[in-house]
Formats: structure tokens, C-alpha cells, sequence
């Protein structure tokens, strides 16, 4: 039997004791689905895809039913870094290989409407999730920070992107006294969030704009058809529509997309509050990601917490001590903080694809999917859901330009995916040591 990833490493119905959790003005739990229920659309998995497609239908005046088999924002959706970053997972130099020119375009394009779209829900619907502007890239070497330079130039001349500001060495350490770090950029159009937040803010707007939401409501089979069926432990909802949110914690759902979308782990630790001493650790209220392939992502909460992400992970299942999996990179990026107290420590499932693109895919004529954000999902994910509310409503250009880049599925399918994760890991981390 296939491994479940939504009962792998948490406890059933509640967040992990996370700063997010802690921090997050929780919504009341939704009642789960029981006996038989209609809609126009049934949405599976209550991340910011699901929450987004939802809203977005909800609003256009379908009737919406949204499944979620733990709680909203359970998945990476309430786990994540918060960085809300420009383009697309690959860079445009990559995707103008892999799609051509004019395809480019109109993704970069899909991606700046993505960081739009994540700012006007933010505005509009009032949801206080601590949104602030910046998100660096920071770079071990002269060679790395030499080629970031040269693709903001490229984004500046081809696609008329401007707010890159590239940093030399000096400059870096300005902004992120690390002396591991060796230039780099700051994005001005990219931002940071606290995720949870952003994402139960989503979910009440989604409750007033009337989607009927069913939390503790896990999928166990989808009946194709004209009507499709979906089927839960204790009910069933028939719908004319059905959108795959699940990401992550889809399970053997749909094979399709399962042989195409890998689950991994990653980790993130909020040290205690640093006071004064956070200058020593960024000296603006920016995100920060590197240039490692396992890559450390961190920003500053507004409390003044170092909120670190990385650490390697060779399986699916969580380590027991996740603080100690953390400390060993924050240490080597931040080596003052080497025994500085941690107050909270958590992990979460991703989801990845061969190419790093997600994975969007009409798998049935009324059943869309949209996956595999590789770790790009704050902004990527909310405007695929909106992709997918707009394509069941036959406005389906934009889905159709993400649903053309390649995906290609993972050798053995999902079968292997335990093993391919362990190679792959140990690959990459071997890499980052030599610093190849």
C-alpha cells in the first residue's frame, strides 16, 4: 500500500506546532462531509490552489463545495517560507529552451499576474498576514553572484522587469551580515507573508463569497463521468466539475498525476525573539533564499524571530528532532546563532516535478489539475487555482499556456519515489559540500 503522506507525520485534524499555528487567528472547525450532497464544483484540498479556485468560482456565481481532508492551509499552504517570489520556479533563460520565446513570455507574464493576484486578495479582502516587499538572493561565490547579475540584466532587457537591484559582496553583507555569502540581488516586486494567515484569510473570504467548506473529509475515490462522484468515509458529493488541489498529499488519487508530482520534506525553525541582535542577522525586512541545492530560506518575523529554513531529509517521514536538523545549516549561514534557543520547529510536505514547473493538466474533460509548485507555490499556486475556476468557465488561455510545458513523469512513476528521494537527496547534499 502506497504511503499517505496526510497521516505520515502529524496528528489528525490540527496544525503542527508551528510559529504559524501559533500566530494564526485560527478559523472554528468545519463540520465534515456526511451523506450525499450536489454542486456545480467540487474542489479537493483547501491550499491556496483550492482556497483560490474556490473564491474565485464562488464569486463568478457557481455553487462550490471544497474538501479538505485535515484543516485549511494544513499542507504546505500554512508551512511554507511566506516568500512570494518573481517569474517561475525555472528561470525565463530555461523555460525560453524549454517552451520557446512567445511561451516565455506569456509565463513570465502568467507570473507577474500571480504576484499581482496574491497582492489584490491580500488588499481586498483584508487579510492580515504581514505582506511586505523584498526577497533576496543570496550567492557563495563570485561565479554564482556573477550569473545572477547577468539574469536580472536579461529580465531588465527582455521582459522589462526593474526591480532588481544587484548587490556586490559588500552590499550583501549590508544587508545579511553572513559571511558565507558573496553578492547577489534583491527583487523589490517580490514579497513575504506569514502563509497561514494568508491562507485562512483566503478561506473566509471564500465562506462569504458562499463556498460550503468540509474539513476531516478525506478522499477515498472520484468517480469519472459526465457527473462525477466523489467519494469521502462518511459521504459523497456529484459535481459537473471537479479541481485536484491536493499537492503534496494527493496519495494514489489520480496516477496521472502522482507518476508526474513528487512529495518531499522540508523543515523550518523559529529561533526566540533576537531583540537588538537582529541587524546582525538582516538589516531590512526582506526574505532571503541561497543558491545551495538544498536550499536555506529565511526572513524575520514581526517579532523579531529568525525563521530558517533547510535541512535534508532522506525519507518521508519527519526526523524526532527537527530543531537539531535546522540548527546545523542556520549555524553555518548565522555562526553566532550557533546555540541561540529555539522555540519552535516544524516540518512540511512540498511537492516537485522533474522540470520544476508545476504540473497542470486537463486529466478528464471536467476534471482539472494543478501540482508540484517546487517550492514557488505562494504566488504560483494561488493563480492556478484561479487559472483552473476560469478554465471551468471555458476561459481557459492562461491554463492552457501552463498546461503546455512538459512534464515528465518520475522514472518508476510514484512506485519509486521513496528511493528516488533518497538518491536525489544525497545527490544534491553532496553537491552543496563540495560546492559544485
Amino acid at each position: 500500500m502506497a504511503l499517505n503522506l496526510l497521516h505520515s507525520n502529524d496528528r489528525a485534524g490540527q496544525y503542527p506546532t508551528s510559529w504559524y499555528a501559533a500566530t494564526a487567528n485560527a478559523l472554528p472547525e468545519f463540520a465534515p462531509l456526511t451523506g450525499e450532497v450536489r454542486a456545480d464544483v467540487v474542489v479537493i484540498g483547501a491550499g491556496y490552489t483550492g482556497l483560490s479556485a474556490a473564491l474565485h468560482l464562488a464569486e463568478a456565481g457557481m455553487d462550490v463545495a471544497l474538501i479538505e481532508a485535515q484543516r485549511i492551509g494544513f499542507g504546505a499552504s500554512g508551512r511554507n517560507g511566506g516568500q512570494l517570489g518573481s517569474g517561475q520556479r525555472m528561470e525565463q533563460t530555461g523555460l525560453e529552451r524549454l517552451v520557446g520565446g512567445a511561451d516565455a513570455v506569456k509565463l513570465w507574464e502568467l507570473a507577474e499576474d500571480a504576484k499581482t493576484l496574491v497582492k489584490s486578495l491580500i488588499e481586498r479582502h483584508e487579510i492580515d498576514c504581514y505582506l511586505a516587499p523584498g526577497v533576496a538572493h543570496a550567492c557563495f561565490s563570485a561565479k554564482e553572484a556573477a550569473h545572477e547579475h547577468t539574469y536580472a540584466d536579461h529580465l531588465a532587457d527582455r521582459y522589462g522587469y526593474d526591480q532588481i537591484q544587484k548587490l556586490d559582496t559588500e552590499q550583501m553583507h549590508a544587508l545579511c551580515p553572513s559571511p558565507a555569502y558573496h553578492g547577489g540581488v534583491l527583487d523589490m516586486g517580490a514579497a513575504h507573508l506569514h502563509p497561514l494567515r494568508y491562507a485562512l484569510g483566503l478561506a473566509r473570504a471564500a465562506k462569504r463569497a458562499g463556498v460550503r467548506i468540509y474539513e476531516r473529509s478525506e478522499v477515498t475515490a472520484i468517480d469519472e463521468g459526465a457527473r462525477a462522484v466523489i467519494h469521502t468515509k462518511d459521504g459523497r458529493i456529484s459535481a459537473d466539475h471537479v479541481i485536484l488541489a491536493c499537492n503534496g498529499y494527493l496519495g494514489e488519487l489520480n496516477g496521472k498525476v502522482a507518476s508526474r508530482v513528487m512529495p518531499i520534506n522540508n523543515f523550518i525553525a523559529a529561533t526566540k525573539p533576537l531583540g537588538d541582535e537582529v541587524a546582525r542577522v538582516l538589516t531590512q525586512d526582506v526574505a532571503v533564499a541561497d543558491t545551495k541545492f538544498v536550499v536555506n530560506y529565511f526572513r524575520l518575523s514581526h517579532d523579531k524571530r529568525l525563521l530558517f529554513g533547510g535541512g535534508e531529509s532522506y525519507g518521508y517521514r519527519f526526523p524526532s528532532d527537527i530543531a537539531a536538523l535546522v540548527r546545523k545549516p542556520m549555524a553555518q549561514i548565522f555562526p553566532h546563532l550557533r546555540d541561540v534557543q529555539i522555540d519552535y520547529a516544524w516540518g512540511g510536505t512540498l511537492a516537485i516535478t522533474i522540470q520544476r514547473m508545476p504540473y497542470v493538466a486537463r486529466l478528464a474533460p471536467n476534471i482539472l489539475s494543478a501540482s508540484g509548485y517546487s517550492g514557488h507555490g505562494v504566488g504560483t499556486a494561488t493563480h492556478a487555482g484561479q487559472l483552473m475556476a476560469m478554465a471551468v468557465r471555458g476561459q481557459a488561455d492562461g491554463f492552457d499556456t501552463m498546461a503546455r510545458v512538459p512534464c515528465t513523469p518520475f522514472p518508476g512513476g510514484s512506485a519509486l519515489r521513496t528511493p528516488l528521494l533518497m538518491l536525489a537527496m544525497t545527490w544534491y547534499s553532496l553537491r552543496d559540500r563540495l560546492g559544485v
